[in-house]
């Protein structure tokens, strides 16, 4: 048990009103220090520009991308942030080579934080922006729910809160207030974490290692060095919206 927390104890304070500080305490503040500066930002310039790569030689479709970022964000039941795809001959169907070998490769799907973002231009009333790091956020304070950001979205990451959200747990869970009834939501990249010195909860989450975050702007960050050895695919690259989510196609056909 942490030292304040038996203190507290000692001094006669009630159980609930424990948890209840603890919930609310940052993540980063209730890690280990091994665990801090495994998930701290690398090299980073004076004018940073947020961006992820994924590895698809390294992604097993496992989600635990999705569950975290639930976790973390405070995201309702049937609401995902992040969704695993597959690429195949159909959803969840294995491509057939020539010699009858089976392979499946996993796209996880999230807010790409387009450059030049679509749901930005026709939201009416500027509760979409892209800040000063190129992070594509949303206003909740200024969002009418008219969902025109949901129908210019070319990737479908956006989701619509239509009434009070619903968690497993029966609790209020993640280091971010929940969004208003009413609004749209999507991927912040975590910018709660960016603000002290860590990557996004999905990141620092992979087993595989597949998802590395880090500055564009810094020549030697690890994706940075990685974009120039090995390239990276955008998305629906036909759409000239140009997103900061890059990833970087395998090397090798993964068999089942």
């Amino acid at each position: 048990m942490p030292d304040d927390v038996l203190g507290a104890l000692l001094a006669g304070a009630e159980p609930d009103e424990l948890a209840t500080d603890t919930h609310r305490r940052s993540a980063i503040e209730a890690l280990p220090p091994a665990s801090r500066d495994w998930g701290r930002i690398d090299a980073r310039s004076e004018e940073p520009r947020w961006g992820m790569l994924v590895d698809a030689e390294r992604c097993i479709g496992c989600w635990s991308c999705a569950v975290i970022c639930r976790s973390e964000n405070d995201v309702p039941v049937g609401m995902w942030w992040n969704r695993i795809l597959t690429d195949g001959d159909g959803l969840d169907t294995p491509s057939v080579d020539e010699h009858g070998q089976l392979s499946m490769e996993w796209l996880p799907l999230a807010c790409q934080h387009c450059d030049d973002a679509p749901c930005e231009k026709v939201c009416p009333t500027a509760a979409t922006f892209t800040d000063e790091e190129g992070i594509v956020g949303v206003d909740p304070d200024r969002c009418i729910g008219c969902r025109y950001c949901m129908a210019a979205c070319p990737y479908g990451v956006r989701v619509f809160n239509w009434g009070p959200g619903e968690h497993a747990p029966g609790v209020d869970e993640g280091m971010v207030a929940p969004r208003p009834v009413g609004t749209v939501e999507k991927c912040t990249l975590c910018v709660h974490r960016l603000a002290e010195d860590q990557v996004p909860s999905c990141v620092v989450s992979c087993p595989a290692q597949a998802r590395i975050f880090g500055d564009l702007n810094a020549e030697d960050s690890r994706i940075t060095q990685l974009l120039r050895d090995r390239g990276g695919e955008q998305l629906l690259g036909s759409k000239g919206t140009e997103p900061k989510v890059r990833y970087l196609p395998p090397r090798r056909r993964r068999s089942l």
